[in-house]
């Protein structure tokens, strides 16, 4: 059983125009060194922040949280925290970019490996928004954020029709 009970789909326009909104309020914060994106989630949103900032110095932190569901139908479910990949220092002067904070628990490891770091994400949900020093938009725990990379152009049945009537 799934604890997500709603669907929040984002268009490539949307993310973009939410991370250009970003953008302005991290310029305002500056100046920056760099940014390290977490795997795989914060990497369009770097790409973004990296254009509007005009900054060159760009880093990953990779880091796998979520696996399939019961179904094997996405990645829905979180599993075991796995580092990949790390970073040296302790993140200071660098935004830490991801495309949202769910429970907190990505975010507590990565605030836990970079303490000096900003932490930024497009979207928070309650449980994690404590973690986050900058975000755009927040979303109700319950909801699942269907980002453009994860998603194709197919028939969507009307919501009221979703509801067993």
């Amino acid at each position: 059983m799934t604890p997500y009970s709603k669907d929040f789909p984002v268009s490539w326009e949307e993310l973009h125009r939410n991370a250009r909104a970003l953008s302005w309020r991290l310029l305002e914060q500056g100046p920056w060194k760099g940014i390290i994106a977490i795997t795989r989630g914060g990497l369009v949103p770097a790409a973004i922040l990296c254009r509007e900032m005009d900054i060159r110095l760009i880093d990953t932190i990779c880091i796998v949280s979520y696996g399939e569901d019961e179904s094997g139908k996405g990645a829905m479910k979180q599993g075991e925290l796995n580092v990949l990949k790390g970073v040296e220092g302790d993140g200071e002067g660098f935004i830490l970019i991801d495309d949202l904070v769910d429970t907190g628990r990505t975010a507590a490891k990565v605030r836990e490996m970079l303490p000096k770091a900003h932490f930024a994400t497009i979207y928070a949900k309650p449980a994690g928004k404590p973690l986050v020093d900058t975000f755009i938009t927040e979303v109700s725990q319950d909801t699942w954020i269907r980002f453009p990379w994860d998603m194709e152009y197919t028939f969507s049945t009307p919501l009221a029709n979703r509801q067993g009537k």
